[in-house]
């Protein structure tokens, strides 16, 4: 991806925000974006209550099969850790790996995918939710790992505005 290609879809993803006017349109324009810089065949937005120990799904590009609805409990494990405690990106790249953490992935697996980068996305100290990104098997290489990093401000972004839609 090149340096235009990037700056193309930021301006993208900020028209997004900007001129969205219904209650999906940052995730909408966030999804968009994700997909231009790393790819993502599914694509959802988790938001945590650590308070009550719940994450909760707020928005899908697979309403069918990942629809947005009720909390699950937070579970204790490595993906916790990479996530919450250590605030970094976590990413299985085979349904293997996957099966480790999600207990969904016979759904994932169903749905084409095989790998998943999950981004922390963290405001005044407080992990806000992730941004989940799933795709082929072996589809999150280290580079578009490293071009993952270029998400985590329009991610905040993405956060803030839908709540000032909310």
């Amino acid at each position: 991806m090149t340096q235009d290609e990037v700056a193309t879809a930021l301006a993208e993803f900020d028209a997004g925000i900007a001129n969205g006017t219904h209650d999906e349109a940052p995730w909408q324009a966030l999804q968009t974006l994700s997909q231009k810089i790393i790819g993502a065949k599914l694509f959802t937005i988790m938001t945590v209550d650590m308070k009550n120990e719940l994450a909760r799904r707020e928005y899908t590009s697979d309403a069918e099969s990942y629809p947005v609805s009720g909390t699950k409990p937070i579970h204790y494990d490595r993906w916790f850790d990479t996530v919450h405690k250590d605030r970094q990106s976590f990413v299985a790249n085979t349904i293997a790996d996957i099966a480790t953490v999600f207990s969904d992935h016979e759904t994932i697996w169903a749905l084409g995918c095989g790998s998943v980068i999950n981004i922390p996305v963290v405001i005044a100290g407080e992990l806000l939710g992730t941004v989940n990104c799933l795709d082929v098997e072996h589809h999150y290489t280290p580079e578009r790992v490293e071009r993952s990093k270029l998400l985590a401000i329009p991610a905040k972004l993405a956060f803030l505005a839908a709540s000032k839609a909310a």
